[in-house]
């Protein structure tokens, strides 16, 4: 299993061939791995992911010690089970370019929060009717059990909070991947507002450090600069030969 953390951005749309597609562009990664967990140390194997980045000053000095061995002073930090979690090492990077066009994946995030809403909204009541003498009435949640056990069942569908729930969209599709800006764009709606915590995963291998470290550019060639002829120095000319020369 291939997995990444990322950021949901705003809904856009590309062109395949003639057709166009709505896709919502996800920032995964780089994500660092901070840490690798095993069946004999902790019960179980997977690996911690750290995404974005966070001021020093709002880090507690537990979790500097915890990410100081992977450099990273993350915003995000998620764990993933996977079974060969052992052959990974701290400090180890995901970028989405461990992703192809045309995988399968899921993606969590939390929905968005709307509030406080009503039985219409909230559980798709149709309402009462609006005629025959019915007065405010229409969005109304009606009765909420029987006299005979005289109270409220639990579970019964009533108004209440709205949102702000973890929600998993299975079955989604990698339309278009850009490496260099490591951005997925992935085919259709992703749960979570615009800049919400998202998680992706899909069946595949895991690969960790694809990116290529940029070459420094070459040094400037010194060119050799032929040597300057110096110039002869001045004869110095004797008392006799300046007497001889006023002849």
């Amino acid at each position: 299993m291939k997995f990444i953390s990322g950021k949901k951005l705003s809904m856009t749309q590309i062109w395949s061939g003639d057709a166009v597609m709505a896709v919502t562009p996800v920032l995964a990664g780089p994500c660092t791995i901070t840490q690798v967990k095993s069946k004999a140390k902790d019960g179980y194997e997977a690996l911690q992911l750290a995404f974005g980045e966070r001021k020093e000053k709002n880090i507690n000095k537990p979790q500097l010690g915890h990410f100081k061995k992977a450099g990273v002073k993350p915003a995000h930090v998620r764990e993933f089970r996977m079974d060969n979690a052992a052959d990974f090492k701290i400090g180890d990077v995901v970028s989405a370019d461990a992703f192809a066009v045309g995988d399968r994946i899921d993606v969590i995030g939390t929905s968005k929060g709307k509030g406080f809403q009503g039985v219409v909204k909230r559980h798709h009541f149709a309402g009462f009717r609006k005629t025959h003498g019915n007065k405010d009435q229409e969005r109304m949640g009606g009765s909420v059990g029987a006299k005979g056990p005289a109270h409220v069942f639990k579970g019964t569908r009533m108004g209440g909070r709205m949102g702000g729930d973890r929600v998993t969209t299975t079955n989604l599709e990698v339309a278009a991947i850009d490496e260099e800006k490591n951005i997925i764009f992935v085919k259709g709606a992703v749960p979570g507002a615009i800049n919400g915590f998202v998680m992706i995963k899909g069946d595949g291998e895991l690969k960790v450090n694809t990116k290529k470290a940029i070459n420094a550019a070459p040094a400037e060639e010194i060119k050799e600069e032929a040597p300057v002829a110096e110039a002869p120095a001045e004869e110095v000319k004797t008392e006799e030969v300046k007497a001889e020369e006023a002849k």
